[in-house]
């Protein structure tokens, strides 16, 4: 269960002000905020962290078994990073993050003087910690009203349940928020929104076989005029090789602009863990499309590919904003390099 803590912010310029940090108690790495200019928001996690580790390092369990394995050895030497060279592609780091992390940990080895394999595996959950940090970023609510959210991605990458696990958390945290069924060729999506709807006790803009961006102009609007906190919208899934649907994307993005000059304000898409280096060719495509802001990472539970957050952290760094290992609502967590790194090495 998620809740929000608002307060007002310090009397300092924006440009000095602080990164957000979570209030002094024991809670999760904070996953919205607003900036210093408005109030504060910051969404903290209610169960302990320690039970949302034994969660992730069982979905990473594939992926980071292969690399543990490397370092049962009894000396460092060039068939010790032969073999974590494989496990790191194996795992879908990819080239160029497998070729930066094992120069950095040659480095780190060096300079720590390390001389057993389980020290190595160590500096590296430091190594990797530095790579994925570039994509720790808190998701901002607040600066505008509303937050308009376009969430994209492929069918089967999980895309509505996140939206539905999103809006779940944003209700339970007292703010408003209505939906718009932009996926309007689809029934079934339609549908699974409006079950989460109903269950969030949210409202929702949906019209049969309408147009999406219409359907999307009118949440914007109706948002707006209905002094709603965020407005989410729910696209048809697409492959990034469909090009006249892709343009739809667009069109749906250029709408939400004449709806709301300043938005969308979040474009974020939602990729299956499961997909490796597909993963990453999708945030490349979309990204270069629409211009994303963020990601949703689903589905890393029994992947052996977790490694795919190296490569978008070396090759297209976009923040991670939550990733997610199960089916429950509490198994959609904010992403934080450190957890992720020491649960996939150690």
């Amino acid at each position: 269960m998620f809740s929000f803590f608002r307060k007002k912010p310090a009397p300092v310029p924006v440009a000095e002000s602080p990164a957000v940090a979570a209030p002094p108690v024991a809670v999760a790495a904070p996953a919205i905020a607003s900036p210093a200019e408005v109030q504060e928001t910051v969404l903290v996690v209610d169960v302990p962290r320690r039970s949302w580790m034994d969660k992730l390092r069982q979905g990473l369990r594939k992926t980071g078994s292969s690399i543990a394995q490397v370092f049962t050895g009894t000396q460092i030497d060039d068939a010790l990073y032969e073999e974590l060279e494989a496990a790191l592609l194996m795992a879908d780091a990819g080239v160029k993050a497998t070729e930066f992390l094992l120069a950095d940990l040659k480095r780190r080895v060096k300079e720590a003087k390390a001389t057993e394999p389980s020290a190595v595996r160590g500096l590296l959950v430091q190594a990797l910690t530095d790579l994925l940090k570039p994509l720790e970023k808190p998701l901002t609510v607040g600066e505008h009203s509303p937050t308009v959210m376009m969430v994209v991605g492929v069918n089967g990458a999980g895309k509505t349940t996140s939206i539905g696990k999103l809006t779940r958390h944003f209700a339970d945290s007292g703010l408003k928020v209505l939906l718009a069924a932009a996926d309007t060729f689809r029934a079934a999506a339609r549908e699974q929104l409006a079950v989460w709807a109903d269950r969030n006790q949210v409202e929702i803009v949906s019209q049969e076989g309408g147009d999406p961006s219409a359907v999307t102009f009118d949440a914007v609007t109706a948002g707006r005029a209905r002094g709603r906190d965020v407005v989410i919208a729910d696209t048809a899934g697409r492959l990034p090789t469909q090009l006249h649907l892709m343009e739809e994307l667009k069109k749906i993005r250029r709408v939400i602009g004449k709806a709301q000059a300043d938005a969308p304000h979040e474009v974020l898409l939602v990729v299956d863990g499961n997909t490796g280096q597909n993963a990453l060719s999708q945030v490349k495509s979309f990204d270069e499309a629409l211009g994303l802001t963020g990601l949703i990472v689903t589905k890393l539970d029994g992947t052996a590919k977790g490694g795919v957050l190296a490569a978008i952290a070396r090759e297209r760094p976009i923040p991670v904003y939550f990733i997610g290992v199960g089916e429950k609502l509490e198994d959609l967590q904010t992403f934080n390099a450190a957890e992720f790194a020491q649960a996939l090495l150690e």
